[in-house]
């Protein structure tokens, strides 16, 4: 079996009215590139004849690869099991609404081959409506710039390319797709932009609304958290152990002081001392949390491979 040089994952909810058209348009832009290649589509656990039509063309096609889903996992649980079964040098994901181009693929990989880890499509001019989809999207794509440090213009385009031990070193749960260049950066990776085309949906129906915003903003609290503390959790129990252990300190401060002037009775006295104890206990258990975190993590670097590259000869 020759070695596959490009993996092109596509995760797929109820596009019964799209897979074909964006199967035969994939697979001519992939079979034009001249190299082993293999498509990975992910259904997401389509409720119409989505599955039907991609195991039909599995059956016809060696280079095709289809994965069921029981039932809907989100895009970033079929996003994970696509880039599992990748086997290719290079992986690139996208959208399976029409709505990306295939033809941007080959430029995304020359761009990977100038020496970049991830490439990130820019919807410049994004066919979306405004208010429902433009709007929240640049707000959103701002503040995860402020906060991650990772200055790309349009984090939700799943029109990306990767290098293999890029993007298998990358963890995805909740909605954190969108953040992959987020997640591979803390692994050091070397991450650029292109513009890329974009169209407006054609059949079907768009499986993003508003109410996924409230998911975004947890998960990017999450990033941000294991960005800054992911090689160190300590530092940040640590922090809150200290917290709650000054406050604990003025409680009692509170309490000696109060016993001496005579200025509350026992009952009070009582009351206050049984929070400053708990306060106490409390930063103690933070501070022994980030110790433990902290022994978890340096026991899991033994065995995680980092992005490492050597010069010369070994």
């Amino acid at each position: 079996m020759q070695d596959i040089e490009y993996s092109l994952v596509i995760p797929v909810l109820n596009e019964e009215e799209n897979v074909e058209i964006v199967y035969s348009r994939v697979t001519a832009v992939l079979r034009q590139m001249g190299k082993p290649y293999e498509i990975i589509f992910v259904d997401d656990g389509s409720t119409d004849q989505t599955y039907s039509i991609l195991r039909r063309f599995n059956l016809q096609d060696a280079c095709l690869k289809v994965v069921k889903f029981r039932r809907n996992f989100g895009q970033s649980a079929a996003m994970a099991a696509g880039f599992e079964q990748a086997r290719g040098q290079f992986v690139i994901s996208m959208d399976g609404d029409l709505q990306n181009d295939p033809r941007d693929i080959p430029k995304l990989l020359e761009k990977i081959e100038e020496g970049n880890d991830i490439v990130a499509g820019w919807r410049k001019n994004r066919k979306d409506k405004l208010l429902i989809r433009k709007v929240p999207s640049m707000v959103a794509n701002r503040i995860i710039r402020f906060l991650t440090g990772v200055h790309l213009h349009d984090t939700g385009c799943s029109l990306k390319a990767y290098r293999s031990e890029v993007i298998k070193n990358v963890r995805l749960y909740g909605e954190l797709h969108r953040f992959i260049p987020v997640l591979a950066r803390i692994e050091g990776a070397r991450i650029s932009e292109m513009v890329v085309s974009h169209h407006a949906r054609r059949y079907g129906q768009s499986k993003y609304n508003l109410t996924r915003t409230f998911k975004v903003i947890m998960d990017l609290t999450t990033l941000n958290l294991l960005m800054k503390y992911l090689s160190n959790p300590v530092h940040f129990f640590g922090m809150l152990g200290c917290l709650f252990n000054l406050s604990a300190i003025i409680a009692l401060g509170g309490c000696a002081y109060l016993f001496v002037t005579g200025e509350s009775e026992f009952a009070g006295l009582n009351v206050l001392g049984s929070v400053a104890f708990l306060l106490l206990t409390s930063g103690c258990q933070f501070i022994f949390y980030g110790l433990i975190a902290n022994m978890v993590v340096k026991t899991g670097e033994k065995h995680d491979p980092k992005l490492v590259e050597y010069y010369g000869k070994s």
